[in-house]
């Protein structure tokens, strides 16, 4: 796997040669934590959408921080960004167990401490047939599943977003299970493309996007980046997640975007890029099955959805 980047250079410069990889694999920069300093998002103009290719644009920092599914604050799209001023994103903590070596608590600021923050430009697929073009900030999944070690007999890693339902209204209500649980193969966990990320156009995350550390896996449905992660536990079977509890006709636990396999209840194989108002043709995998695709080798898709 290779990634393309930038050499380490100011972000104002290097945001005005930032390209969308062809191949969908998005630009990795050397970059300090977000700050304000940083964000450019009021600038909507050729710095980024002339860089973009295969007909994406950025979605704008309105649409990306009002247009949000997090059933912890409400249903409605508007309700993440209405209902989640109350809920405090610092200090916070990660919560590691299972089959690892080094379990315990792990301070976010401690983490990120050591670990080089990236840029990835990704295409969000949600399973609700609707999509954006996000310039997210993180680092690989792997840097941590790295330091904290686990053993040979994990074989999935499972995620938890902390439950707080005097912060987080929706979880006042039996919309779902709670706390929200979602999980990766962990051969899916340690590919390159898989981040946890830390903030988004050059912001950190603000809480209605997953504040202040959420998981990013752009060739599977948006449901499966889980937000406001507490607990990342390692195990040995298939984790039981949220939506496929809930609804296992409708929702697996792949989850991998794919045209081809409709939900029950509308199609796949097109959606609406927010902002546009022509639908458009969906991408296997959503654009990365060059990158991804081995890792599904010999399943069948329909089957396993």
């Amino acid at each position: 796997m290779k990634f393309f980047g930038s050499e380490i250079t100011p972000y104002k410069k290097y945001l005005t040669r930032r390209q969308f990889i062809q191949s969908s694999i998005a630009t990795s920069i050397v970059a300090t934590l977000s700050s304000d300093s940083y964000a450019m998002h009021e600038q909507q103009d050729s710095q980024y959408s002339d860089q973009l290719s295969q007909n994406d644009f950025l979605n704008t920092y309105e649409e990306i921080t009002t247009y949000n599914n997090f059933y912890e604050f409400g249903v409605e799209k508007s309700d993440p960004s209405s209902n989640s001023g109350h809920f405090k994103s610092r200090p916070w903590s990660i919560n590691i167990d299972g089959l690892v070596q080094k379990p315990g608590v792990i301070d976010l600021e401690d983490l990120l401490k050591n670990i080089t923050i990236e840029d990835r430009i990704y295409r969000l697929r949600c399973v609700e047939a609707w999509s954006m073009v996000i310039p997210w900030q993180g680092f690989p999944l792997q840097l941590l599943i790295n330091k904290v070690q686990p053993f040979s007999n994990a074989k999935y890693v499972q995620f938890e977003t902390v439950y707080r339902p005097e912060e987080m209204p929706g979880q006042r209500r039996n919309i779902l299970q709670w706390p929200y649980v979602e999980g990766l193969r962990m051969d899916e966990a340690v590919h390159p493309l898989t981040i946890l990320s830390t903030g988004l156009y050059g912001h950190d995350l603000l809480n209605q996007n997953g504040a202040p550390l959420r998981l990013v896996v752009p060739w599977k449905y948006g449901f499966k980046s889980i937000k406001s992660i507490a607990t990342i536990r390692f195990v040995d079977s298939e984790p039981q997640t949220t939506w496929p509890l809930d609804n296992p006709r409708e929702y697996g636990f792949y989850s991998n975007v794919n045209p081809s396999v409709d939900h029950p209840r509308w199609t796949q194989a097109t959606e609406r890029r927010i902002g546009e108002f022509f639908r458009r043709p969906t991408l296997m995998f959503n654009g990365y099955e060059e990158e991804v695709s081995h890792l599904y080798k010999d399943m069948d898709l329909t089957k396993y959805y």
